[in-house]
């Protein structure tokens, strides 16, 4: 099949309705070819082409039936027209229709008509004329961005127009709203996740027709109202009220601060200094329960503070260069209060209402298992440690049970290497505490097996932590953070020598004959660690990023 694009904006390949019109072809392409059906693409930039307006002559009705009089690109343009199984239509809302240039081709389409009245069944106007060939086969979609915040409403002189030629409900509409954000690279993680949702609607309309579902999604805004409005005004770069354009990191500033998700407000007001080193400059964003204001005069005390060069931090927020990376690099430094930037995602991340995220669904639209948790690891073990000393037969029983259940227990997460070896081990360990009828020996061994997991974790690329908690920050991204994974192979390293050590206390404190008091020991020891884990987590990162 074919599927011919064309491009009616004025900037050719750097359209921003372009983008979206790419996005749904490449997920109508994928699914058709899926389905064994081949797909060629031609893409038509009419800013490149020349077409003139129609003179209004009607010759290609009298004279030259089916031809143009005009001699530019036109013919070859309805040539591909015809051949083509999938026309998108792709453009930009200038006026509250389509550019003069689009119109023009639209109108030069006159020769594919015959000049005879009939009978209207289009479902808009009062009169039509036959089509001068078969098209009825012919699928098109209109795919268009807008500069309001909202595609609804904006849109019925250009539906009107498309009714009028190919017919009530003959074509599909991918119509958003806020179409200047998609040039702007700091928000490329938001503009990725609606063009997904275009290329699942593309595909969803090669099998028949979009669901209501991912229709909802389309429809769905990038961001609030409020917030883009000020991404909006800030990005002319221009203030507000003295009309003078104003240093690129001032307007950088304050897009930053229109990201700003109340939502996250904590009772407290928070004040942000960015020092851009490079520039010399300081600005605080004052982010409070109403909203965030940008001050250029530093009147305000400072709750946290950042210093980096301006283009450090513009390359952080257009996702070339992972924050965290190049804090742990010491790319920039951050003192005051840092679980500011803990919860940045949260405070200047998507503010979108109800983005229509479906990462939790695989393509056929099954749940999707969940991130690993330590909870699967864990309950083997505790299972193992509590049953067995309680009673050995009856224990090891329970804890084999256990680990036979945890895989369905925990069907809904994903399994980690550390999930499988502390099963087998525990399952091992519940067998030989069967036979022998020997649980010091066993629980003992199980300390010592459960702290070489750690240490040896220590010689891998993943510390055992890093592997569960990495997805609270930004998942294999976090890989890359040296701060990150240095903290974790810090506390890898104290949890497994915690473990190994109690396994050796344990030894000699039962042949000592004071196995009694190893039951306060060996629980209370783990707790002091699980605090001391909650702040070294919080204070280790502040201390790196102190630049100290």
């Amino acid at each position: 099949m074919k599927i011919l694009i064309i491009n009616g904006s004025p900037k050719g390949k750097n359209s921003n309705s372009l983008r979206l019109a790419v996005s749904f072809v490449e997920g109508y392409k994928a699914k058709a070819e899926k389905n064994g059906a081949p797909v060629s693409v031609e893409q038509l930039d009419v800013a490149a082409l020349k077409i003139g307006a129609c003179r209004g002559c009607f010759a290609c009705w009298k004279k030259t039936p089916g031809t143009c009089c005009i001699k530019d690109d036109m013919p070859s343009i309805i040539e591909k027209e015809l051949e083509a199984d999938l026309i998108v239509w792709s453009f930009p809302l200038y006026y509250f229709n389509v550019p003069g240039m689009l119109k023009n081709l639209i109108d030069r389409q006159l020769p594919m008509n015959l000049p005879f009245m009939s009978e209207n069944t289009s479902g808009t106007g009062s009169g039509s004329h036959d089509a001068r060939y078969d098209m009825k086969n012919t699928r098109h979609v209109l795919v268009s961005t807008c500069g309001f915040y909202s595609a609804k409403g904006n849109y019925d002189s250009v539906t009107n127009m498309f009714d009028h030629f190919l017919g009530k409900g003959n074509y599909e509409t991918v119509f958003c709203g806020q179409g200047e954000l998609f040039r702007v690279n700091e928000l490329s993680d938001r503009i990725n996740q609606y063009l997904e949702t275009v290329k699942k609607a593309g595909a969803q309309y090669a099998e028949g027709k979009i669901s209501e579902e991912v229709h909802n999604q389309l429809r769905t805004l990038l961001y609030p109202k409020e917030v883009f409005e000020k991404l909006a005004d800030a990005d002319w770069g221009i203030n507000k009220e003295t009309g003078e354009k104003e240093p690129e990191d001032l307007t950088f500033t304050r897009q930053m601060a229109a990201l700003y998700n109340k939502n996250s407000y904590k009772g407290k007001d928070r004040v942000l200094e960015m020092r851009y080193t490079d520039v010399g400059r300081t600005y605080q964003i004052l982010l409070g329960k109403n909203g965030s204001e940008v001050y250029t005069d530093k009147s305000l005390k400072a709750t946290t503070h950042i210093e980096t060069p301006f283009d450090v931090w513009k390359s952080i927020s257009r996702g070339e260069l992972g924050g965290a990376e190049a804090l742990g690099k010491k790319l920039y430094t951050v003192t005051g209060d840092f679980s500011l930037m803990m919860d940045w995602d949260k405070i200047f991340g998507s503010n979108a209402v109800g983005t229509g995220d479906d990462s939790n669904y695989t393509d056929s639209g099954k749940a999707a298992l969940k991130n690993p948790s330590m909870t699967t690891m864990l309950i083997p073990w505790i299972a193992f440690w509590i049953a067995v000393a309680v009673n050995t037969k009856v224990g090891s029983i329970v804890a084999m049970a256990i680990c036979a259940l945890v895989p369905f227990i925990m069907r809904k997460h994903r399994f980690v290497i550390w999930d499988q070896l502390s099963i087998a081990a525990v399952a091992v360990l519940s067998a030989a505490a069967n036979l022998t009828g020997n649980s010091d020996l066993t629980t003992n061994a199980g300390y010592l097996i459960f702290g070489i997991f750690w240490l040896a974790s220590c010689f891998t690329k993943e510390p055992l932590s890093a592997a569960y908690v990495k997805y609270n920050y930004g998942g294999d991204k976090a890989d890359k953070n040296p701060l990150f994974m240095n903290a974790n192979y810090i506390l890898a390293a104290c949890w497994g020598a915690l473990y190994v050590l109690t396994a050796v206390w344990t030894f000699f404190l039962r042949k000592a004959g004071f196995g009694n008091i190893l039951l306060v020991i060996n629980n209370l020891v783990p707790v002091v660690m699980g605090i001391f884990t909650g702040w070294f987590v919080k204070w280790y990162p502040a201390w790196k990023a102190s630049g100290k």
